[in-house]
């Protein structure tokens, strides 16, 4: 069995403001990837998933902070280095591709020369080694005519265009791991299909683990090895995507595949009237209790922790849903 790149243990991330209770972003967070394996992480805006992946990036913004839990990455734990170790780190061992690639470009310098940049400082390539790392990521990322594209500056690019940039700039180091933020949700849906196809492709033949992060769950169907479901900081249920996909028993997983329905009635079904209640400390019960149309006393008392209630396939529920 190969060992996981990215071990995530009883992750807790707080963020603190003065004369208010903290705000529990994470709540025990637990989860692996191996190398060659796409992990989906899905849920709402506010659930926690964007606080995640700058937690493994050591990117916490104040005044958040790591409370608790390790973050293993190739066996060391990464809340325990320093700013300096860390800066090493990402951009080439570790690095993140996020949904707004015009913000990440700068507009006064041509597009390869970026990439190059990038290799350059982090792998110490001579100026005319760097451009040839470039030129050849441009072309893998399927960027057309790269030698003309490699002095084109980013307001030439279309939206999917300049995506395809920003990931040849987080794959030219060869990282062993990969975080995608929502990375393609402003493209249309024929771009977004093949910059997931491309993706999946590195990470299949460079062996390169990715944590992708998403609010549509019906995107990862296709592309996740596994599926991870994340409500308020904690992952409510996890398994191999096809039996998350055949076999959903959170109630809030259900009520993210309701939503994209075309079907009132099953949307109806699984949604509860009433606003998402925050996090406070010291709070007991499920916090999907107030939203949830199973719900009884004890899911408002009593907490719960992951079960496995199929071959692979945990639970964090009171009351799953079964066939």
């Amino acid at each position: 069995m190969e060992d996981a790149i990215l071990e995530v243990e009883d992750l807790h991330v707080t963020y603190h403001v003065y004369g208010k209770e903290p705000v529990k972003a994470l709540r025990g967070l637990d989860f692996e990837i191996k190398p060659g394996d796409i992990l989906g992480l899905v849920g709402e805006s506010g659930s926690g998933k964007t606080t995640l992946a700058r937690s493994i990036m050591g990117l916490v913004p104040a005044p958040g902070r790591i409370e608790r839990g390790r973050i293993l990455f190739d066996g060391e734990d990464l809340t325990a280095k320093s700013r300096e170790a860390m800066q090493s780190i990402r951009g080439r061992d570790l690095t993140m591709v996020v949904p707004n690639p015009r913000a990440e470009l700068n507009p006064l310098v041509p597009v390869g020369r970026q990439v190059a940049n990038v290799a350059r400082v982090h792998l110490g390539l001579s100026k005319a080694q760097a451009n040839r790392a470039a030129l050849e990521m441009l072309q893998a990322v399927k960027i057309s005519d790269p030698e003309r594209r490699f002095h084109t500056y980013p307001h030439e690019l279309s939206g999917g265009m300049a995506q395809r940039v920003v990931i040849a700039m987080a794959l030219v180091c060869s990282p062993k791991f990969i975080i995608s933020d929502d990375a393609t949700s402003g493209l249309d849906v024929t771009v977004q299909a093949q910059v997931l196809e491309l993706l999946n492709r590195l990470v299949s033949e460079k062996r390169t683990a990715m944590l992708y992060i998403t609010r549509d769950v019906g995107v990862t169907a296709h592309f996740c090895d596994r599926l991870a479901i994340i409500y308020d900081g904690q992952i409510v249920e996890t398994a191999k995507t096809a039996e998350l996909i055949e076999y959903p028993m959170h109630p809030y997983t259900l009520m993210l595949m309701a939503a994209f329905s075309q079907n009132p009635r099953l949307r109806s079904m699984w949604t509860k009237a009433g606003s998402r209640i925050a996090s406070e400390a010291g709070r007991q019960g499920c916090p999907f209790a107030p939203r949830c149309v199973r719900a009884e006393p004890r899911c408002y008392q009593d907490s719960v922790a992951l079960r496995e209630l199929r071959p692979g396939h945990l639970v964090r529920c009171h009351i799953p849903v079964t066939r």
